[in-house]
């Protein structure tokens, strides 16, 4: 053995090699660690979008009521003199009264139809009451849902009345009139909005409102009441839905200033950019921008709406500057009820809170109803005011220069020379092209420029939880701006990549017309932004598929997609929103079937990028899903066939993806032609192949891929089924339990512990290990063979391990008809008795194929797969049984029997065992007599904590639910329910999916730009990881102190606890005080500094399985516990040894066909000492190694070998058998041990031999050394980790040789204690443990000496140690664990003092 006599080297190399040793801990991969590991496969909680209008609106009628009597002021307004006399921006003084009454009305038609062309518009100017009536009544005819506005001026009239009246005229004009809001309500109907622009108009709001409130109050009563004169009437409409502008409070005048119109509130809500800049100039504060006058403000040059002349642009940003403000200030829903919901009512809102900010400098505070929260103190108002000022400041200038606007495009023009897009107003761009981008921005107003700016200082520099960004719908505005569109699509991208929070706001605002609109420009540019900001939506609102759709938007992803050009990344994205829109939806697939959507992702499923692969075969899978063109299409493609590729891809989740699109190719319910069902086998024998994939996501998706083609194939399966029931029931073998040797027990244990039942998130079920672990009666049922013979199968055959005890209680089903034992049957007869029997299937057909092959799934070791397996299993054995029957009654006869193995009633041990009463059947049979219904209702029942039943034993309590239903009708009519003719067709089909789809769709919901919180310097994640690696310096540091200076003794106990039970493989954990103790089925954490029990769970093995080796994955960072059992299985489990739930990571079928070995029946003069060894430490279990494994961290491969014939290396990374190494030997592998730096793997073997195997090397030439001087089982194989590290082999005759890989004959022989059942070596102390059958342990130094001998425990009076079963050294501390079959588990160190 080589000395560490060279690790002792001066101090300073010694730091210098803790420091890199630190490095080392960055630098190691972590397995297991990815988001499917960790994230449950489901999409994200679908929110609930409130931005689509559900009722979008249009007023669509408008009453122009003008009681104005030109001339004759009313007589209770005392009016200034002089006044403010303008009505509509005209002097009613300067014509004769009639024709300025009707120029003021067509002016305000004018003013209103600027903001809604199509509205009917209807004047009444000086009206009577009757006049009034006839005008809201023919126009809420006309309207009939739709919107209608009534507009009042009582500039001429009397003020409201407190009783909720406004004034107009009789008909001679000779007195005013009173007219009832009551009224009004009544002819208006609802929806409508009230404008009221005359003194003390709150009044009437309030009035409004109780008449309103009456009118319920009066329905109310109409009701209850049939007699009342109401009920005969028809309903009137509910004032609810209206809205109401008023001038002023209920006790205010209106201004009248005369540098102020005297109709200032209509002035703001209809004209709001001239009544804002002159009372702009109307400041102080415009004295600073000199020669700016009233008069000049009438010559600012171009149109309101267009965005190319100065005022058109002030309107502009007029327009984001109000939508901003109420955005920020109103409730959401609010927000979209008054500014998004109707055109016209939107923009007088707008205009109101300009009202709000002018009138309220007269003293004069505008009501709105619904009431707005006040705006006129914004922030915003002062970037208006800086437009405005920069506006004004160059007016003079270009007044002086000339008023021909079309001149001044040049420098002079500054910033007014805005480009219109082409999308929107259908005006060219070539002006664009004509000038570069920079002159361009030099010409705008900064106004977009600088709100964006802002918009990006928010995205860069706030912190995570934060109030929305207030730029938000400038943003909006702003993508209408050629010039700013670009780097607008930019930040909205990085906002929207914040999370579905920041899209919904995003939405809310009203972003998907513009970006919808968007996708007509052809601009190459645009495209990467476009696609990203469609890839969000969608991964938020799949919904607007639709919109896509009609509005031809698929074509533009159809394009990107094509375009080779274009980043992976934005393909990706482009596929991803393909695979969206034609989800389930039938328009979207002819649509995208029409555009070679096939051809175009056939074309990159080989691209290097894993995720574009595993989008492409999505959005086949989806193309083609439920709609038979496009599965011809993909036929003539030969789709499948390409798809075959990526069912071996590196990467589970695009393998996944790939198994997902088969699926669905041969899920299509069209007719079946000879050809189509040639092709559905060839891809089910294909998908077969993925039956003992490493990733359970992928196991998971199979399930449901082969569903699909139980469904399509349903009568050829329920012939199979019915075969294998038939042969089910005939196959009998003889129970162990009359066939056993009487020491073919494991004693029972004296205090029965049950493994903590915390729920196991992993597991439906968490199943507790049996209370008493003799192999009783019960062990009828899974007929282990002991015997040898043409059907001898023992444990070692049962190449699955069983998860579906949590499937036959699991929540959502209600009892099954196939149990999982009578599965496994199945499943063992299937593969290991003659099938040629079978009638009707060929004994190779496909169907039988894929029946054994989910018959294997449902022994999965992964719950999630067998409870996939085991429904779609039980839904065709119920069909199978329902239509064999020829009458509708179960009775005893009617399923198929197994007669009982053992004198005891199979039926009445089930039920015991599950908690319900026996059934009414003569002899149960193995296929339970219950009958699952169709799932017609969803049933969520959370388990109690399992009880065992009286006397201790729970004999099937693996096999069956904690909790049953009881019969609630009786047993013959059970049937009654699922033969509804077609009613059973669903039992699969809707339940069975994975989620594996729009679990991959949250990638794309989630933040792509954010740092992830590993790599974050300041994150918690990463500080917990910073303080792990320090730890594990700390350790490594310590611990070589002492090992250097050697170790003379180790005997000192510093721990020793009772294991709840018999310890079958220990393991320390690297860096923490945490110990593993695992026993046939359980594993138990120990604190062996501070003595307490941490933790015990059900590692959910069959029965008839052990755990056989365990291993931590990860140990320097987040650790993960492997189990392997001797079935083969592999289980990875997190959170163990804290106050979390255990979970189930990942697990798998590590290694299929466990062989047999040396089984049989013993004969007392054949006894091997190997074999009798064996025995004694699990005398459940005769010979056979089980299964071992060796892990590198490194590079993340697993060894894993055992009763087989080849070393299996798998991938941890890509979750895949990467290779399988013949060992040449006609024994078992009973040790494991490998160097990543010299790919050297060693195996010590059940006939003596030590085989070294270089796996660089092809499988023929790999071996590369035998060594066959121990003459008996090698009970350890150790490969030295240094570079030139020697091999150390021990077997149970108790010599230790010493080989150097590269020559053929050992360098050393030591003898040590014969017996030997178990052996560790330290890794570093140079040190070696024996424990043997004789009950005691005898550590060695390398020299053979020894330099303890360990026979009794400390304390107990000296108690003697029982036969050792395992023992294991800490891979740095001089620390020893030992188990033995007296269930006690104790640990050994060198003197106290070092520690």
């Amino acid at each position: 053995m080589k000395m560490d006599s060279d690790l002792l080297h001066s101090p300073a190399v010694g730091l210098a090699e803790e420091e890199e040793a630190d490095m080392n801990d960055w630098k190691l991969p972590l397995a297991f660690m990815k988001k499917r590991h960790s994230e449950k496969i489901e999409g994200s909680k679908a929110l609930a979008q409130s931005w689509r209008m559900k009722d979008r609106m249009k007023t669509v009628s408008v009453a122009l009521v003008l009681c104005l009597n030109v001339g004759v002021d009313p007589p209770d307004v005392v009016k200034t003199s002089p006044c403010a006399r303008l009505e509509c921006w005209i002097d009613p003084l300067s014509m004769s009264p009639q024709k300025a009454l009707e120029t003021i009305g067509a002016n305000l038609q004018k003013q209103y139809e600027n903001w809604q062309p199509r509205a009917r518009y209807k004047q009444s100017l000086d009206p009577t009451v009757d006049e009034v009536k006839k005008l809201c009544t023919s126009l809420r005819r006309n309207a009939k849902e739709e919107r209608v506005l009534f507009h009042y001026n009582g500039h001429g009239v009397p003020r409201p009345t407190v009783n909720g009246e406004i004034w107009v005229f009789n008909k001679n004009y000779t007195q005013y009139i009173p007219l009832s809001i009551y009224d009004l309500q009544t002819w208006m109907g609802s929806p409508s909005i009230f404008v009221y622009d005359c003194s003390n108009a709150g009044i009437i709001v309030k009035s409004f409102k109780q008449f309103a409130l009456q009118r319920e109050q009066e329905l109310e009563v109409a009701a209850i009441n049939p007699s009342h004169p109401l009920a005969q009437m028809p309903l009137p409409p509910s004032m609810k839905n209206c809205i109401q502008l008023a001038a002023c409070e209920a006790s205010e005048l209106l201004p009248m200033n005369p540098d102020l119109p005297a109709d200032l509130f209509t002035s703001c809500l209809t004209t709001p950019i001239k009544i804002a800049l002159r009372w702009f100039c109307m400041q102080k504060s415009a004295k600073l921008v000199p020669g700016v006058t009233l008069d000049l403000i009438e010559k600012i040059p171009g149109r309101l709406n267009d965005r190319r002349t100065p005022l058109g642009e002030l309107n502009w940003i007029f327009t984001a500057i109000t939508d901003t403000i109420a955005w920020n200030v109103l409730p959401r829903d609010l927000f979209q009820k008054l500014f998004r919901q109707d055109l016209l009512v939107a923009s007088l809102f707008r205009n109101f809170l300009l009202a709000e900010r002018i009138m309220r400098s007269y003293n004069c505070t505008p009501v709105s109803s619904p009431r707005l929260p006040p705006t006129y103190m914004h922030a915003m108002w002062q970037a208006w005011d800086l437009a405005v000022d920069i506006c004004l400041s160059q007016l003079p200038t270009i007044i002086e220069e000339g008023t021909a606007f079309r001149s001044l495009r040049g420098a002079q023009g500054r910033w007014w020379t805005a480009e219109v897009p082409a999308h929107w107003s259908g005006v060219t761009d070539r002006s664009l092209h004509r000038r570069s981008l920079k002159t361009e921005e030099d010409e705008h107003s900064p106004f977009f420029a600088e709100q964006l700016t802002a918009f990006q200082v928010w995205l860069t520099m706030g912190v995570e939880n934060r109030n929305p960004p207030e730029q938000l719908p400038i943003v909006l505005q702003v993508l209408l701006s050629q010039v700013h569109r670009l780097r607008a699509l930019d930040l909205l991208g990085r906002f929207l990549d914040l999370g579905p929070w920041a899209v919904s706001l995003a939405l809310s605002v009203g972003i998907f017309p513009y970006v919808l609109k968007l996708l007509q420009s052809s601009a190459r540019e645009l495209r990467p932004l476009l696609v990203f900001i469609w890839a969000k939506i969608l991964a938020v609102d799949s919904s607007c598929q639709a919109d896509l759709v009609k509005d031809n938007g698929h074509k533009y992803f159809l394009s990107v997609l094509a375009d080779s050009y274009m980043p992976a990344e934005h393909r990706t994205m482009a596929v991803f929103i393909l695979a969206v829109i034609v989800n389930s939806y039938n328009t979207g697939q002819e649509a995208c079937l029409q555009g070679n959507l096939i051809a175009n992702c056939l074309e990159q499923l080989s691209d290097p990028h894993p995720l574009l692969r595993q989008w492409v075969a999505i959005c086949l899978g989806r193309i083609w899903q439920n709609f038979d063109p496009a599965r011809w299409c993909g036929v003539r493609d030969s789709a499948h066939e390409k798809l075959y590729t990526l069912l071996s891809d590196p990467i589970p989740e695009v393998r996944c993806a790939a198994v997902f699109a088969l699926g669905t190719f041969v899920g299509n319910s069209a007719e079946r032609t000879d050809h189509s069902t040639t092709i559905d086998h060839n891809v089910a024998m294909m998908l077969a192949q993925l039956i003992n994939d490493g990733s359970p996501v992928v196991r998971k998706e199979l399930v449901v891929a082969l569903s699909h083609l139980v469904v399509q194939y349903e009568s050829n399966f329920c012939t199979v089924a019915l075969q294998f029931i038939e042969e089910e029931k005939n196959y009998t073998v003889p129970s162990p339990a009359n066939t056993a040797e009487p020491g073919n027990l494991t004693p029972v244990r004296d205090s029965p512990a049950i493994p903590r039942l915390r729920s196991v998130n992993s597991y439906t079920n968490i199943r507790a290990a049996t209370t008493a672990r003799n192999l009783n009666k019960s062990l009828q049922n899974l007929n282990l063979n002991e015997e040898g013979g043409p059907a001898a199968f023992s444990p070692g055959n049962l190449s699955t391990s069983s998860s579906a005890s949590s499937t036959l209680g699991s929540p959502d089903n209600d009892e099954y008809i196939l149990s999982f034992e009578t599965i496994d049957k199945m499943r063992r007869v299937s593969s290991y008795s003659s099938l040629n029997s079978l009638i009707g299937v060929s004994f190779n057909s496909v169907y039988t194929q894929i029946w054994r092959v989910l018959l294997h799934l449902a022994a999965d070791p992964f719950p999630e797969v067998s409870d996939l397996a085991m429904k779609v299993l039980n839904s065709i054995a119920y069909k199978a049984t329902m239509n064999a029957r020829p009458q509708r009654i179960l009775d005893s006869g009617s399923l198929t029997q197994s007669a009982p193995a053992s004198p005891t009633s199979k039926g009445t041990h089930i039920h015991q065992a599950g908690g319900s009463p026996p059934m009414p059947s003569t002899s149960s049979s193995s296929l339970t007599n219950e009958v699952p219904k169709p799932p017609a209702r969803e049933q969520t029942s959370t388990r109690p904590p399992y009880t065992p039943t009286l006397g201790g034993q729970a004999p099937h309590s693996h096999q069956f639910p904690r909790t049953r239903k009881m019969f609630d009708k009786g047993p013959e009519q059970a049937g009654e329910d699922g033969d509804e003719p077609g009613g059973h067709r669903n039992y699969i089909c809707p339940a069975l999916q994975t989620g594996l789809c729009d679990w991959s769709a949250k990638y794309f919901a989630q933040p792509v730009m954010k740092i992830p919180e590993e790599h974050d310097l300041e994150s918690q994640v990463r500080m917990e990881r910073q303080w792990r690696f320090l730890r594990n310096t700390r350790v490594r540091r310590q611990s070589r102190g002492i090992t250097q200076r050697g170790v003379s003794r180790l005997d000192d106990q510093i721990f020793i606890n009772r294991n709840p039970g018999v310890p079958s493989v220990v393991k320390f954990h690297p860096f923490n005080t945490c110990i593993a103790v695992a026993d046939k089925d359980s594993i138990c954490f120990w604190d062996w500094e501070k003595g307490e029990r941490l933790d015990y769970f059900y590692n959910g093995n069959p029965r008839y399985t052990r755990i056989t080796a365990m291993e931590y994955l990860n140990g320097h960072d987040c650790s993960l516990l492997l189990t392997a059992t001797d079935d083969g299985a592999l289980r990875i489990w997190k959170n163990f040894a804290d106050q979390k739930n255990p979970e189930m990571v990942t697990a798998w079928q590590g290694l299929s066909d466990m062989l047999p070995t040396t089984r049989g029946q013993p004969s007392s003069s054949a006894h091997s000492l190997a074999r009798r060894v064996s025995i004694y430490l699990d005398r459940s279990k005769q010979g056979g190694a089980g299964m071992v494994v060796d892990w590198e961290q490194e590079t993340g491969l697993l060894m894993t070998s055992g009763d087989v014939r080849v070393i299996r290396i798998w991938d941890t990374d890509r979750e895949m058998k990467v290779q399988d190494i013949p060992t040449g030997a006609d024994s078992c592998v009973t040790s494991l041990s490998c160097d990543s730096q010299r790919s050297l793997i060693v195996a010590g073997l059940g006939d003596g031999s030590v085989r070294v195997f270089d796996r660089r090397m092809g499988p023929n030439e790999c071996r590369v050394m035998t060594y066959r001087e121990h003459g008996a089982w090698v009970v350890k194989a150790h490969l030295q980790k240094e570079t030139d590290g020697h091999i150390i082999s021990v077997s149970v005759n108790g010599d230790v040789r010493f080989f150097e890989p590269r020559t053929p004959d050992s360098i050393n022989v030591l003898q040590t204690v014969k017996g030997l059942t178990a052996l560790d070596i330290h890794p570093q102390a140079n040190l070696f443990a024996c424990g043997s059958m004789n009950q005691f342990i005898a550590v060695y130094n390398a020299n053979g000496d020894v330099i303890s001998n360990i026979k009794y425990y400390d304390g107990f009076m000296g108690q003697r140690i029982g036969a050792i079963s395992c023992l294991a050294f800490h891979p740095y501390w001089p620390h020893l664990a030992v188990g033995s079959n007296d269930y006690y588990m104790s640990i050994y160190s060198a003197e106290k003092r070092l520690r």
